[in-house]
């Protein structure tokens, strides 16, 4: 760091500069089957480089990487060129973030533990999940990070951070009389909570054999489609993309502050809050890459836009107070007990499509549960599709709320104006 900050105060052409070290630490564990195979550590640092040069009324910006192996003839040399660069790129100017610091840790319960004593708490959770006849973990793959982050730039900013996630990768498969079916599965999680893994783990032995068994319906289905967190992270993130900052600052933004998302609303008001910090969020952080402090900002109440969010670049861009690269969202429960007699729950897509320009929602579905009063068929081969406006008006939240990945928010939602087909 010392020898980095002597070289660019040594160059006069800078007018700022910033400097982002991200050091990840992990532990990870590999399994064929059951077994173990493989354990590894890693232990890397990197070291991004961002210069700044003041050009008339432009303020252009490059970047480089400084390795353990780069001499200080050498990084002069790239501060050189990369000066050169910056000062060729006519970026609106904006002031950088400044006279702050501090160190900072996310609140996780991964700081309780050893790294090896969790990865072993991990993979006792996940085999420990009973499986069913025929259904088996095929691989199973764990990766614990400790990231330590720290973030210095020439207006006296100087923070650094510790965070943590981890990621647990399986192929659940199951073995029938004439064919074998796998499945993929990838749960991230900021916190330990051996409940909600065995849940997750074991839902996909469940899954594997649904789909072993599904089948393409001949009859047609006319029913409300239930979506999980994973699609519902999906819908709601493709919403808040609208609302961030550099999407206003660039015009390619549908809706507006004062805007409604749900103009006629017949089900469930949508409220949207982004936030720094949540219990168990993969993203969450005290700061974000420009060392802005992260704290919550509500940009969709009862259905209507309420703000913007986003970096400190695009918020000075816009004259609004910026709010930093907020990473978590917050969604608010609905009124949604138990499902209707007839519907049909997806378990698997391709991907959850949204296209709010073309008002378009939909995708293929790998699998789903048909519901039908007592009768349960899993079904494959089948799409959905229906029209945004009239899906988020009439759109209904379970009261139940889930953490998945980087969304907090309901653990299912009824959509009653989608096609199957």
């Amino acid at each position: 760091m010392k020898e980095i900050l002597t070289a660019l105060r040594r160059n006069t052409k800078l007018s700022d500069y910033q400097i982002n070290i991200h050091h990840k630490q992990s532990y990870e564990l590999f399994f064929v089957k059951s077994k173990l195979e493989t354990v590894r550590r890693t232990d890397t640092c990197d070291r991004e480089v961002k210069v700044f040069v003041d050009h008339g009324e432009y303020k252009g910006d490059s970047q480089f990487f400084v390795y353990p192996s780069t001499d200080e003839t050498q990084l002069d040399a790239l501060i050189e060129d990369a000066a050169s660069k910056a000062a060729q790129i006519n970026n609106k100017s904006y002031e950088l973030v400044g006279e702050q610091t501090g160190s900072y840790e996310v609140e996780s319960n991964f700081r309780d533990y050893d790294m090896p004593e969790l990865a072993a708490l991990v993979s006792q959770t996940v085999f420990g999940v009973k499986t069913r006849d025929g259904a088996a973990l095929n691989a199973v793959e764990i990766f614990l990070n400790k990231h330590t982050e720290t973030v210095v730039n020439s207006r006296g900013l100087h923070k650094t951070q510790v965070r943590y996630e981890a990621m647990v990768e399986a192929i659940p498969t199951y073995n029938g009389q004439t064919q074998s079916v796998e499945l993929y599965e990838q749960y991230n999680f900021g916190s330990y909570d051996a409940q909600a893994l065995a849940s997750q783990i074991g839902g996909k032995l469940e899954e594997v054999e649904a789909r072993y068994r599904a089948v393409r319906p001949d009859f047609a289905i006319d029913c409300p489609v239930v979506l999980g967190p994973r699609e519902l992270m999906q819908l709601f993130m493709s919403i808040a993309r609208d609302l961030n900052y550099s999407a206003v600052y660039a015009h390619s933004n549908l809706r507006k502050k004062g805007d409604l998302v749900q103009k006629n609303p017949t089900g469930d008001r949508i409220s949207i809050t982004m936030t720094g910090q949540l219990p168990g969020c993969v993203r969450s952080a005290k700061f974000d890459e420009d060392g802005m402090s992260l704290g919550s900002i509500e940009l969709v109440k009862e259905g209507q836009v309420m703000a913007y969010y986003g970096s400190n670049r695009y918020g000075q861009y816009l004259g609004l107070r910026p709010t930093g690269n907020l990473g978590c969202m917050k969604v608010a429960p609905g009124s949604v007990e138990t499902f209707p007699a007839t519907h049909l729950e997806v378990i698997s897509m391709s991907g959850l499509q949204v296209d709010a320009f073309n008002d378009y929602i939909g995708g293929e579905v790998r699998l789903a549960y048909y519901r039908s009063g007592e009768t349960m068929i899993p079904v494959t081969g089948i799409s959905i599709s229906g029209k945004l406006s009239q899906v988020l008006e009439s759109i209904r939240f379970t009261t139940q709320t889930t953490m998945f990945g980087a969304y907090q928010g309901p653990k299912h939602a009824v959509l009653t104006a989608m096609t199957v087909f």
